[in-house]
C-alpha cells in the first residue's frame, strides 16, 4: 500500500514545483489566432505543436482556464507528460473554480497526481494490482473527457450558423480549392461526375439549402 505519510510530503512537493514551474508563459498575451491554429494542429496529430500554440495564447485570466483545461488533456493523454497535466489543471481550478469542467478537471488531477506519486515513492512501491487500478481509472477518465469534447464540438457544429465550415479531421482526404473551381468542377475531379457535389458540400459547411461558397485557398474534406 501507499504510504500516507510519504505521499504527503511528495504532495506538497508537487505544490512547490508546480508554483515555480514553468508557466511564466501564462502572462503571454492571449491570441485567439494561436487558439484556432492549435485546434487544427491537434485535429491532425500534432499534439506538441498544438500544445506549444495553446501556452502561448495563455494571458492569465479567467477566459484562458478553458486553454488550460485543454492542455492539461493534451499533457495527460497525448504527451504522456503528468506533471504538466497537473499544473494546467490547478490553473484551471484557480481560475474557474466552479467553472463547467471543474469536477472533470478535479478528478483528472487526482488520479493524475496518484500516478506521478507511485512513480516518486520508489521507498514504498505501490502493489502492481493499485498501479493497474490507477492506469485504469485515469484512461477511464480520460475517455470519458474525449467523448465529451466530441459532443460539444458536434453540438457546436450543429448549431453553427448556415454556411459555416467545418473542422478538418485527422487523416481526411482534402483537396485545395483553386481559381475558378466550384464544387461541381471538384465532384467531376475526384469522381469523374458533378453529382456528388452536394455530398462535398455536406462534409464542408453547416448549410442545408443553396450552394456553398467557396474561395482559392480554402481546404475541403473529399468524402470517400
Amino acid at each position: 500500500m501507499i504510504n500516507l505519510a510519504r505521499f504527503s510530503r511528495w504532495m506538497a512537493l508537487l505544490i512547490t514545483l508546480l508554483t515555480a514551474s514553468s508557466c511564466e508563459r501564462i502572462f503571454d498575451k492571449g491570441s485567439k489566432e494561436n487558439i484556432a491554429k492549435a485546434e487544427k494542429k491537434a485535429m491532425v496529430g500534432d499534439f506538441p505543436a498544438a500544445a506549444q500554440l495553446y501556452e502561448a495564447a495563455l494571458d492569465g485570466t479567467v477566459k484562458s482556464a478553458e486553454t488550460h483545461y485543454k492542455l492539461a488533456l493534451i499533457y495527460a493523454d497525448k504527451l504522456k507528460k503528468p506533471l504538466d497535466a497537473v499544473h494546467h489543471l490547478n490553473r484551471y481550478l484557480e481560475l474557474a473554480p466552479n467553472g463547467t469542467r471543474a469536477k472533470d478537471a478535479q478528478a483528472l488531477q487526482k488520479t493524475a497526481l496518484a500516478q506521478m506519486i507511485v512513480g516518486l515513492n520508489g521507498g514504498s512501491p505501490a502493489t502492481q494490482g493499485e498501479m493497474v487500478r490507477l492506469r485504469n481509472e485515469n484512461q477511464a477518465l480520460l475517455n470519458k473527457l474525449a467523448q465529451k469534447e466530441k459532443a460539444a464540438l458536434e453540438i457546436a457544429n450543429a448549431k453553427a450558423a448556415p454556411g459555416t465550415k467545418k473542422p478538418i479531421p485527422a487523416n481526411a482526404r482534402t483537396y485545395t480549392v483553386k481559381a475558378g473551381d466550384t464544387l461541381a468542377k471538384i465532384s467531376r475531379l475526384f469522381y469523374k461526375n458533378s453529382t456528388r457535389a452536394a455530398d462535398i458540400q455536406a462534409a464542408n459547411f453547416n448549410q442545408s439549402s443553396g450552394t456553398a461558397k467557396i474561395k482559392p485557398g480554402m481546404v475541403l474534406i473529399i468524402p470517400k
